[in-house]
């Protein structure tokens, strides 16, 4: 593996948080600083090479830099197929806009809420997700994403899960716990973890960091594949983006195309030099 360009690498992601869309914390979009998007790019593109890679949502948009790095030559690896399944229409669309501009053919996306059934007959090899972290539901909101990851990868397969890490906090080891527990339940064993990798811009907790929870199907898992069912279980659904805060939104939609890489003039006005006598 060659050495990356770090500058080549940091303008290509920079191109990319241009794009994507503003986060909406009320569904606890928060999104990953440059540096570490960088870095994790580079993770992902490494461990998914060769393969089909399926995104269980991202509003960070790791899954088109991965992409991008690769089509700008940044890196020289990278999986043949990436599809983003997300409930936000903007993050949809903003993916398929860059991909259409920068021409990038294996990278596309769904708009998909993960409490409805897997919607694609698709054979996924391997699945990325950075869900809502749980911290007021045991981690059963991150069980939701990764259910929808194991299905797309039909029980046969790695996922990557991105969540909390902080030795401090209470709440992140029981929510690793339980993740790990639910994957184990599913026939996956944690096969790797990368502790501490990532910072937010998050307000109220600048320096919580998250890991990334490596897991991998057991020999002959496929055995025990069921159909994707959509998520009726009140109990999983409570506290799913936060305290007192359940599903209540099936779509967020896009109002208007707006052109992410400019300011909306929603958010500036002009004061206009007096004309000359």
């Amino acid at each position: 593996m060659r050495q990356v360009d770090l500058r080549e690498a940091v303008n290509a992601v920079s191109d990319v948080v241009q794009n994507r869309p503003r986060p909406l914390r009320e569904f606890d979009q928060i999104h990953m600083k440059t540096g570490d998007m960088v870095l994790q790019s580079e993770i992902v593109a490494d461990w998914a090479n060769g393969k089909r890679l399926a995104f269980i949502g991202d509003g960070d948009a790791v899954s088109v830099c991965v992409a991008y790095l690769k089509a700008r030559g940044v890196l020289d690896f990278g999986p043949t197929k990436i599809t983003v399944y997300d409930f936000d229409e903007r993050t949809v669309q903003a993916v398929k806009r860059f991909a259409d501009r920068e021409r990038l053919e294996n990278l596309d996306a769904v708009l998909y809420n993960c409490l409805d059934a897997f919607p694609d007959s698709t054979k996924y090899d391997c699945f990325y997700t950075n869900p809502p972290w749980g911290a007021s539901n045991k981690g059963e909101s991150v069980n939701v994403f990764v259910q929808r990851g194991i299905e797309a990868i039909r029980y046969d397969g790695d996922g990557m899960i991105v969540i909390a890490d902080d030795d401090e906090l209470p709440w992140p080891k029981e929510v690793l716990g339980n993740v790990q527990a639910y994957a184990s339940s599913r026939g996956f064993y944690v096969s790797k973890m990368q502790r501490k990798l990532h910072g937010y811009h998050l307000d109220d907790a600048p320096d919580l960091k998250s890991c990334n929870l490596y897991v991998s199907a057991l020999p002959g898992n496929v055995t025990k594949a069921v159909p994707s069912e959509a998520v009726i279980d009140r109990e999983r659904l409570q506290h799913f983006y936060g305290q007192s805060k359940g599903p209540r939104v099936r779509y967020v939609r896009e109002c208007k195309k707006p052109d992410y890489g400019m300011a909306p003039q929603e958010e500036y006005k002009f004061d206009l030099l007096e004309k000359p006598e």
